[in-house]
């Protein structure tokens, strides 16, 4: 339950940052996604655990269906399709420490100087532990075994995440699907929501 949480958070956090997750993506040289017409889900995918589906999963699942979908591919359930789409997420503990002028010149330690006089210069020192999220979502040439696509976000994991993890899932993914080569299909349902 713990680790099925902790993906939840990762993945949902990252649609929650105030700027959002830093997104980036990668084709491989010669891939012509455009020539593929189907895609299915492979039968483990990362964000199961082992044989069982998470909730997780189906956020994915939904969001990327309607990507795929908006983008004019057929999905095709348990059949021979053309792509294989899966995804997988990962937190970690992330630490920043910061360092910066004090603003306690003249006062010493324990105050004993009163502002009468400054002592050498000191710096405030600031350690911040928080969670960093990543998302990934992989597109694969299911013939072939072949990666032709991958889409990654990475962002600070927030509260605000675990209050609606479907809604997070959906920007997530929709914010990674604005680099998948290709626009969505003219009259696609709009991206992002929760349904």
């Amino acid at each position: 339950m713990k680790n099925i949480i902790a993906l939840l958070a990762t993945a949902l956090v990252l649609s929650a940052c105030a700027t959002g997750p830093k997104i980036r993506a990668n084709t491989a040289p010669g891939a012509n996604l455009q020539s593929y017409k189907t895609y299915t889900f492979p039968a483990w995918l990362g964000t199961d655990r082992g044989d069982v589906q998470t909730p997780l999963t189906g956020y994915f699942k939904e969001a990327v269906q309607r990507e795929m979908n908006a983008r004019g591919y057929q999905f095709v359930e348990g059949g021979d399709a053309d792509l294989w789409v899966n995804f997988h997420v990962n937190a970690k503990d992330q630490t920043d420490i910061r360092s910066t002028p004090s603003m306690s010149y003249g006062v010493g330690y324990y105050g004993y100087r009163g502002g009468m006089y400054g002592g050498w210069g000191t710096t405030d020192v600031e350690t911040v532990h928080y969670k960093v999220g990543t998302a990934n979502i992989d597109v694969v040439d299911a013939r072939q075994k072949q990666l032709v696509w991958e889409g990654v976000a990475e962002g600070k994991l927030t509260d605000k995440v675990m209050k609606d993890p479907r809604g997070a899932v959906n920007l997530v993914v929709t914010e990674i699907y604005k680099q998948f080569p290709g626009a969505p299909a003219a009259g696609a349902p709009a991206t992002g929501t929760s349904g």
